[in-house]
C-alpha cells in the first residue's frame, strides 16, 4: 500500500508567497505519512498574464530557487512530489509543464501540458512529445495536467504505455472536474486517479470585479473549484477535499490492485479503428443539425415503440437485446416519421431496415425507401481506414446519427470515431455492468465530443439501465448564458432511465453539437493532441 495525498490551496501573482504555501502544505501532507504528493497546476503563479513575455519572465527556470526548494522538500521527506508550473524552457518555449520529483530529491520525470485552455494559448506552448510513464516505489506514475483531463486522449495513452496511477494538477473553476473529467479517467482506465486542484481567485484580485462583471459571472464562480480527490479503478471517491479553503486529502492504495482488471477490460478495445484520432483535424461539413429531436428509450415490448412514435418520438432506442423485433419496430412505426435502432444497432424506419448499399464513389449509402435518411461511411484510405473514421453515420432529416453497439460503448475511442464522422445524436443499445457506465462513462462522452447520446440497456446495477443525455445550449464562458451560470463548464443534462421503467422520453439538440469550443482557441475535437495519439493505435498495456 502506498499513502498518497492531493494538496489544494490558493495561489496568487506572487511566487515567494506560493513557494512558502506549497511547502507548508507538502509538510503538511508528509506529515500525515504522504509518500507521494500532488499539487495543483500553476502553483508558482495565477495563469494570468499581460502577453508572452510576461508568461516567460514568471515562469520557473530548471533548478531555480522555486523547482530546488521543492526538490529539497522531496528528498527531506523522502517522499514523490508532483507539481504544475509554467516553465521557461531553454530552446526558448514556454510551457504548462508537469515534474515529478523523487525521494532522492532528482527530477525524474517531466511532461509539457499537451491541450491548452482558452487564453493559455496566448501565453504558453502546446508539449511536442508524449509524457513519460515513470516507474517508482509508489507505482507506475503518468501525469497530466487539468484541460487534458477533460477529453481522453492523455490520459488513455499514459494507460496503454503502462501508468497504474494518473496525477493531475488542475487549476480550475469549472465544479463538473470533480463531479465527472477527474473521476471518469480512473474508471474508464481501471487505475487510480490522484487529483489535485486550486481555491481561491484563478483571476488577480485587483481584476476579479472587472472580469466578473464582462463574463457576466459572480466572482464566486471565478474561484478554484476545490474538492481534490482521490479516485479509485472502479471511479468511486475515496478521498475529496471541501468545495473551499486548503485541504491535504489522503488515502492509501494499492497501484498494482486493478493490473489484471484493467488488462481485461483494455483487450476489447479495437485499435485497428481508431487510425482517424491520430490524423490531422478538419472542419465539419455537414450542416447542423435541428434545433429540437423528441426521443424515447423503449424497454419493453413492440406496442411501446408504436406509443412513441405516436407521442412524437422521432428516435427511439431499444436495449441490447431486446425482445422487438425489425419486423415489429417497423410496423409499429408505420405512419409516422420516425426511426428506431434495434438492440444490433439496425436502424429501422417504416418501410424496414435500412441497408447499406456501395455507390459509385466509394461510400456507403443507404438511400430510404421514403426518402428522409441515408447511411455514410467515409471511402477507405490506402491504409485501410476511412478518412472521416470508420463510423456510419446516418444522415436523417433532423441531423447525423452514429450507432454504437454493447461493450464497444465502455471505449471513449469509439465516440471519438463519431464525433469525428460529425454525428450529432448517438444512440447506444448495450447492457450495463458496471455503476460507473451510466454514472460517468456515458456522460462524459457527451461531453467530451458535444454528442446527445440516447442509451438503452436492460436492468443494470446501481438501478440505472440507461439515460437520454442532452447537450445544453450553456456552454463554456465564452458564449451568453440563458440561464445563470451553474460551474458546470461541459456537462449534458441527464434524464436517467431506471430498471423500472419501460418508456422513457425526452429532448435532445442536435444544433448543438456543433459548438465545440469549450474556450476560446479549445475545441474539444479538433483540439485533441492527434499528434502524440499514437498508443491508441498500438492498444498493448
Amino acid at each position: 500500500m502506498v499513502r498518497v495525498a492531493a494538496v489544494q490551496y490558493e495561489a496568487g501573482t506572487d511566487p515567494g508567497a506560493n513557494l512558502a504555501t506549497g511547502l507548508r502544505m507538502i509538510d503538511a501532507a508528509a506529515a500525515q505519512g504522504a509518500e507521494l504528493i500532488v499539487l495543483p497546476e500553476f502553483c508558482n503563479h495565477l495563469s494570468w498574464y499581460e502577453s508572452r513575455e510576461h508568461a516567460r519572465a514568471r515562469a520557473c527556470r530548471p533548478g531555480d530557487a522555486f523547482l530546488s526548494a521543492i526538490a529539497e522538500r522531496a528528498a527531506r521527506h523522502r517522499a514523490h512530489i508532483k507539481i504544475g508550473v509554467s516553465l521557461a524552457r531553454r530552446d526558448g518555449r514556454t510551457t504548462g509543464a508537469s515534474l515529478l520529483y523523487g525521494p532522492g530529491g532528482s527530477l525524474l520525470g517531466e511532461a509539457d501540458k499537451q491541450v491548452l485552455m482558452g487564453a493559455e494559448n496566448d501565453h504558453l506552448d502546446p508539449g511536442d512529445r508524449a509524457g513519460p510513464v515513470v516507474a517508482t516505489a509508489a507505482g507506475r506514475l503518468g501525469m497530466y495536467a487539468c484541460m487534458e483531463g477533460v477529453i481522453c486522449e492523455v490520459a488513455r495513452c499514459l494507460v496503454l504505455r503502462g501508468a497504474q496511477v494518473l496525477l493531475n494538477s488542475l487549476n480550475s473553476f469549472a465544479v463538473d472536474e470533480a463531479a465527472l473529467h477527474v473521476p471518469v479517467r480512473a474508471a474508464e482506465n481501471k487505475v487510480w486517479v490522484v487529483a489535485a486542484n486550486k481555491v481561491g481567485p484563478l483571476i488577480p484580485a485587483d481584476r476579479l470585479a472587472e472580469v466578473s462583471a464582462r463574463l457576466g459571472v459572480p466572482a464566486e464562480w471565478l474561484h478554484g473549484a476545490g474538492e481534490s480527490q482521490i479516485v479509485a479503478p472502479d471511479g468511486s471517491v475515496v478521498a475529496r477535499g471541501p468545495r473551499t479553503g486548503e485541504a491535504v486529502v489522503v488515502a492509501d492504495i494499492d497501484p498494482a490492485a486493478a493490473d489484471a482488471v484493467r488488462a481485461r477490460h483494455l483487450a476489447t478495445r479495437r485499435p485497428d479503428r481508431y487510425g482517424p484520432i491520430a490524423d490531422p483535424p478538419r472542419d465539419r461539413t455537414a450542416p447542423a443539425g435541428a434545433p429540437r429531436l423528441a426521443v424515447a428509450v423503449v424497454r419493453g415490448e413492440a406496442d411501446l415503440v408504436r406509443r412513441a412514435a405516436a407521442g412524437g418520438a422521432r428516435l427511439i432506442v431499444l436495449p441490447e437485446g431486446s425482445p422487438v423485433t425489425p419486423e415489429q419496430a417497423a410496423r409499429a412505426l408505420t405512419g409516422t416519421a420516425a426511426h428506431a435502432v434495434t438492440g444490433t444497432g439496425l436502424l429501422i424506419g417504416a418501410d424496414g431496415p435500412l441497408a447499406p448499399t456501395r455507390d459509385g464513389h466509394g461510400s456507403t449509402v443507404t438511400p430510404a425507401r421514403d426518402g428522409h435518411s441515408r447511411a455514410i461511411t467515409p471511402a477507405r484510405d490506402g491504409r485501410g481506414s476511412a478518412s472521416g473514421g470508420p463510423c456510419d453515420v446516418h444522415v436523417l432529416p433532423w441531423g447525423r446519427l452514429a450507432v454504437i453497439v454493447g461493450a464497444a460503448s465502455r471505449h471513449p475511442e469509439e465516440f471519438r470515431l463519431a464525433a469525428l464522422a460529425e454525428a450529432d445524436v448517438v444512440a447506444v443499445p448495450f447492457t450495463p455492468r458496471e455503476p460507473w457506465e451510466l454514472r460517468l462513462g456515458l456522460p462524459e462522452r457527451a461531453a467530451e465530443n458535444r454528442l446527445n447520446i440516447v442509451a438503452a440497456g436492460q436492468d443494470g446495477p446501481d438501478g440505472l439501465a440507461g439515460a437520454i443525455l442532452a447537450l445544453p445550449a450553456d456552454f463554456t464562458l465564452w458564449t451568453a448564458w440563458r440561464g445563470p451560470f451553474t460551474g458546470h463548464i461541459s456537462h449534458p443534462a441527464v434524464t436517467h432511465v431506471k430498471n423500472d421503467d419501460l418508456l422513457v422520453q425526452g429532448t435532445l439538440s442536435p444544433a448543438q453539437s456543433v459548438n465545440r469550443l469549450v474556450s476560446r482557441g479549445t475545441d474539444l475535437v479538433a483540439g485533441r493532441p492527434w499528434r502524440l495519439a499514437g498508443a491508441l493505435l498500438e492498444g498493448r498495456p
